[in-house]
């Protein structure tokens, strides 16, 4: 799932590693990621366990998942992410802080290559992952993971 992730989701991601996305092992908040992905300040996405699976975190720009292209929270388009799935029990949707700020959280492998399969949802993804890179040095160069992202990069 890194693996993809990293393929299809990070702009140019050999010639921006570490100075504008950087992939840790390290603890995120709130929870215990498996693994993360940061750029700049922000959280791109992260991985977690969930029992005997995974479950994704996506963090993405509000207005390219409502009815609208709003950042309104009460547009959200939740017909659109459910289709997005294998179930609609498998995705979640939270608001962090900031303006145009939305995150998904997809249960199940099964749901997530479905998720990262849908052109409306990978563009978005690279949307939300370019915005972050261009505003600058990734904050957490220091906790990039080599090997780690040798593996997500390889093949």
């Amino acid at each position: 799932m890194l693996r993809r992730y990293g393929r299809t989701c990070i702009p140019i991601p050999r010639q921006t590693e570490r100075h504008y996305w950087s992939v840790s092992c390290l603890p995120s908040t709130p929870g215990k990621a498996l693994v993360r992905v940061n750029a700049s300040w922000m959280e791109l996405f992260a991985l977690y366990a969930d029992g005997d699976g995974i479950r994704a975190k996506f963090l993405v720009h509000l207005s390219d998942f409502t009815t609208d292209h709003s950042p309104d929270q009460g547009a959200v388009d939740e017909n659109f992410l459910e289709r997005c799935v294998m179930t609609p029990e498998d995705v979640g949707t939270f608001f962090p802080r900031g303006e145009d700020i939305f995150g998904i959280k997809v249960r199940g492998i099964r749901s997530i290559n479905k998720f990262l399969a849908t052109r409306r949802v990978l563009r978005a993804i690279r949307a939300f992952n370019l915005t972050h890179m261009n505003r600058g040095r990734n904050a957490y160069q220091a906790s990039h993971c080599y090997s780690l992202a040798d593996h997500m990069l390889e093949g």
